[in-house]
């Protein structure tokens, strides 16, 4: 792979993917959701998540995503999941969590929040395949306290076309 260097000082330019990091939050048998007020897939549900930023820890950057997106506090469980979406360059890091009370609203990033039976879940309004994924993870790693993590799903390559 061919990288821009600088002829002056011989800097090379990396060009690193982006780290997802979210949760799988629940409350009691329900599972926390947000409905997006950003683009992409605006209106559409989610799991609290979004980029890791500089000097956090993956489990820093779940918290805050949950405290940004759902104006709520959460306790992590366990590493879920870890993805690769190749085609955005992400590498999702997914976690399992719980609500530490049962307080939370919409944040920026949120239309609305609410939490959801497995069968009341909007399966049709998901905004994106490793949400599926993740949520469909949660309920395999249900009530064992001890799981490896999963990664994609047999045949998810995470280079779906865009929707």
């Amino acid at each position: 792979m061919e990288r821009d260097v600088c002829g002056d000082c011989g800097h090379i330019v990396y060009a690193n993917p982006k780290i997802v990091v979210g949760s799988v939050v629940t409350w009691r048998d329900k599972i926390l959701m947000c409905r997006r007020a950003i683009e992409p897939r605006k209106g559409f549900w989610t799991l609290p998540a979004g980029y890791l930023e500089e000097h956090e820890t993956p489990e820093e950057g779940a918290r805050r995503e949950a405290r940004e997106e759902a104006e709520c506090e959460i306790v992590l469980d366990a590493l879920l999941a870890v993805y690769s979406i190749p085609r955005l360059s992400q590498v999702q890091l997914m976690y399992r969590a719980h609500l530490e009370k049962e307080k939370f609203g919409a944040g920026a990033e949120s239309l609305e929040v609410a939490l959801f039976s497995w069968d009341d879940i909007p399966w049709t309004e998901i905004a994106f395949p490793s949400v599926h994924w993740a949520l469909k993870h949660w309920l395999e790693t249900k009530g064992r306290p001890v799981f490896a993590p999963f990664s994609n799903p047999p045949g998810e390559n995470g280079n779906f076309p865009p929707r």
